[in-house]
């Protein structure tokens, strides 16, 4: 069971495979530029994607992978069928890079950005506006691109932008309204990426694979590509509400443009976003279909919860703990095991502020061990329930591991290790729980992402 609940969850992330994914989609090359720019954890294997579909399987490559200033560069555009060139630049995590020949890949810092994706978002959005008449901009989008993409408005440091975002990663807020804020701090963000190129009349595509609820182009990267319907006093009230106290320049920022003294982003009904689309190629909700048809070809039935579940990651444990002792009880027929629920979305940790922290351990892990933890306490022992929960991205939080589960054998052998679940819960330190346990899931970066992934499996009492 311990193998199948992870060949469910490479189940789930090959059903967003950028190999797979991006070439169904991409629109037909122009016969002018090319310009390929984008952000995101899958980013770097969706222009791979895109160059084998255009340039060939067996190109060469000729550019190499940057980091850090590198990303300033321009890049030498290659020459595809039909007399158009290629060329651009797409920004990832370090350690998701794809080697490229046409579109150089920068890696950058997330979730707190840095210098790397600030230039390389200095860089793109310059791409963007070298376009014109018979030009297209393709825009590769994907989740973690709000990090990657940052390029702060005139009067906002980076250093302030890193601040907050440690702040509202620390607050619980939900990755939207995260985004609110960002939107209104950048010059990329928020429509105005796209803004760029169509204002010189090229046509602008952006292929985008979500990692947020409900699939809002919008919300994804904070939306480069998307009109905005946010304003700044929203991005003003998202602080209030998850008692943000932002730098200085930030907070004059956005105070100032709740008083209409700064430019709004671009909003729906544009005119501007006349020849923009934004399409999604990769959701959860498919990444959760595919792994139900795992689970269903090996006699399990599969119960689809939803891709949009949201909150306190210990929260709604607890609600899936009710779900699971439903099952085990065996009284509801809608819930007879074998059974595994299935389900998606973000679920948030909120930290205390650092000065009631002090003195104890770094928290360590991610929303998705602390969530089978919180389920694990509050289930407590048994003999028919499997679980894992999992980042589609292969990475969940501040380690390295994608996740972890548990089975039937967890509680004995952390209690054999001398860990205690109540003390590593209050300390927000799954990972620690889970390496003692023996029970953390490693599947290195898998280049796509798709939010989380969660399954519990109930098994029938034994006859």
């Amino acid at each position: 069971m311990r193998e199948a609940l992870i060949e469910s969850f490479h189940a789930a992330v090959a059903a967003a495979d950028p190999l797979k994914v991006v070439a169904e989609a991409l629109p037909a090359p122009s016969g002018g530029r090319n310009c390929v720019v984008g952000a995101g954890k899958a980013s770097a294997q969706m222009a791979l994607a895109l160059e084998r579909a255009w340039l060939g399987p067996g190109v060469a490559l000729a550019v190499p992978n940057e980091v850090g200033a590198a990303a300033a560069r321009g890049t030498e555009p290659v020459r595809i069928a039909g007399g158009g060139t290629l060329e651009g630049l797409v920004v990832t995590r370090y350690g998701h890079a794809a080697p490229c020949a046409a579109v150089r890949i920068v890696e950058a810092a997330h979730p707190v950005p840095d210098a790397a994706g600030h230039q390389a978002a200095a860089r793109m959005l310059a791409l963007a506006a070298g376009v014109g008449e018979g030009d297209q901009l393709i825009a590769l989008i994907s989740g973690g691109g709000s990090a990657l993409l940052t390029l702060p408005v005139e009067g906002v440091s980076l250093a302030s932008v890193r601040q907050l975002t440690g702040q509202l990663l620390a607050s619980g807020a939900p990755i939207e309204a995260m985004n609110i804020v960002r939107k209104h701090l950048s010059r990329i963000q928020g429509g105005q990426l796209a803004r760029a190129a169509a204002l010189r009349g090229a046509s602008v595509c952006a292929l985008i694979i979500s990692d947020v609820t409900g699939d809002d182009p919008s919300a994804i990267a904070s939306g480069p590509c998307a009109p905005d319907p946010s304003s700044f006093q929203d991005a003003v009230e998202v602080l209030a509400h998850w008692g943000v106290e932002p730098p200085p320049d930030v907070a004059a920022h956005l105070r100032a443009g709740a008083r209409g003294e700064r430019e709004e982003t671009p909003k729906p009904g544009d005119p501007v976003f006349l020849g923009v689309s934004n399409r999604i190629i990769g959701a959860p909700a498919r990444s959760l279909v595919r792994a139900a048809e795992f689970w269903q070809a090996r006699g399990v039935r599969p119960v689809i919860l939803g891709d949009t579940i949201c909150g306190e990651a210990s929260q709604v444990a607890l609600v899936m703990a009710a779900l699971v002792r439903e099952a085990l009880g065996g009284r509801n027929p809608g819930f007879q095991p074998p059974l595994v629920f299935l389900s998606g979305g973000e679920c948030t940790v909120t930290l205390a502020a650092s000065s009631a922290r002090r003195g104890q351990a770094p928290a360590r892990g991610g929303r998705c061990s602390e969530f089978l933890l919180a389920l694990l306490q509050a289930l407590g022992p048994q003999d028919r329930v499997w679980a894992l929960a999992a980042d589609t991205d292969g990475i969940d939080g501040s380690q390295d591991n994608a996740g972890a589960l548990f089975d039937p054998g967890t509680f004995g052998r952390a209690r054999a290790a001398g860990v205690d679940i109540r003390e590593h819960l209050r300390q927000h330190d799954a990972w620690g729980f889970f390496f003692a346990s023996g029970d953390l899931v490693h599947t290195g970066p898998t280049l796509t992402n798709v939010n989380d992934y969660r399954a519990i499996v109930v098994l029938p009492r034994a006859s």
